[in-house]
């Protein structure tokens, strides 16, 4: 089974929009196509994010509620990790690294374009459109 990271703008656009690229992934995800991992940590984050007000017009504060539950419920959640190693152009997302290198997954799925270009990440970093491509093509659906 793939395992993937999905970082927070990710999960969120998924909530808030009911097309596109994200929402499609956590529709796979939930027909078993890859495992989510998760942490609470990236939950936290994509909570406080859903509870500003300029989200009201796309989710109610129950929506998020729910959301986060489904989230909790049913991702693979790992221990947040102790050490966070400086990877990322920006220090707020180093954690994404650090969960996903710790929890052994090999796709951290991300629109943000700091993340993708990085040329020696110790995870791939692909965006949700090539992630999806991935699990459409992948035949054996094994982590390698």
């Amino acid at each position: 089974m793939l395992l993937a990271v999905l970082d927070p703008g990710v999960l969120i656009a998924a909530l808030i929009s009911s097309r596109g690229v994200p929402r499609e992934l956590i529709s796979r995800w939930l027909d078993g196509y890859f495992e989510l991992v998760a942490s609470e940590r990236l939950l936290d984050e994509i909570w406080r994010v859903l509870l500003r007000p300029k989200f009201r017009r796309y989710v109610t504060e129950q929506e998020a509620v729910e959301y986060v539950r489904l989230l909790r419920s049913f991702a693979s959640l790992v221990p947040d990790p102790l050490e966070v190693p400086r990877a990322a152009p920006d220090p707020g997302d180093d954690y994404l690294f650090a969960l996903a290198e710790s929890a052994g997954v090999r796709w951290l799925v991300s629109g943000d374009r700091a993340l993708t270009g990085l040329p020696h990440a110790t995870v791939q970093v692909v965006t949700p459109r090539v992630f999806s491509n991935i699990l459409m093509h992948s035949t054996d659906l094994e982590q390698p």
